[in-house]
């Protein structure tokens, strides 16, 4: 990887309701347990169903996490995603409740700072078809994109973090030139 020019912070993105509860008096939970949680959520059918759907932009729900994590129910419709982004310093999971996504992600941990372009080795991709019922979990730092490829079908998901997301980098790729876009903070989408 090649490394190149700070970039400063900046904004925008989705909004939410409910404050995440109070970290200070539970365990933080792991990546397992985070799975575990959005596992459970994605089986309440109920719960899905109450999502509003837009046909033309993903839409969410706050829901309440495990331990003072961050948790939210996600709709995509047929052909939305979420760009390159990570999560900062937060561990997380998410799940397919109905349809199927499809994630790709870099298996290298990338410098946290100092940086605004990075060339990608050539062994880095991976993808993977997550659908209902499928999840995963992923450490700190873990760079992807999750898309909803389907043509015709609304998917939804559920995703957790902890801690509660510090910060959002979002990038742009061309071939192998990942260039750090934008870093959204929680006043950004809350």
């Amino acid at each position: 990887m090649s490394v190149s020019s700070p970039l400063p912070p900046s904004a925008p993105t989705p909004s939410a309701s409910v404050a995440p509860s109070s970290p200070a008096s539970v365990a933080a939970p792991t990546q397992a347990e985070l799975l575990d949680f959005v596992r459970r959520t994605a089986a309440d059918s109920a719960l899905i169903a109450s999502l509003p759907l837009d046909p033309e932009g993903r839409t969410w729900a706050r829901l309440e996490g495990p331990g003072g994590s961050e948790a939210w129910l996600i709709g995509w419709p047929p052909g939305t995603g979420t760009g390159w982004h990570d999560h900062a310093d937060s561990v997380g999971a998410f799940l397919t409740a109905r349809g199927t996504l499809k994630e790709y992600s870099l298996a290298a941990r990338l410098p946290t700072d100092g940086w605004r372009t990075l060339e990608l080795t050539d062994d880095v991709d991976r993808s993977r078809a997550l659908p209902a019922g499928r999840g995963r979990s992923f450490g700190r730092h873990h760079v992807h994109e999750v898309l909803n490829e389907s043509a015709e079908e609304h998917a939804v998901s559920v995703h957790a973090y902890y801690p509660p997301l510090p910060r959002i980098r979002r990038y742009s790729r061309t071939g192998q030139v990942l260039r750090l876009e934008q870093v959204e903070r929680p006043e950004d989408w809350q």
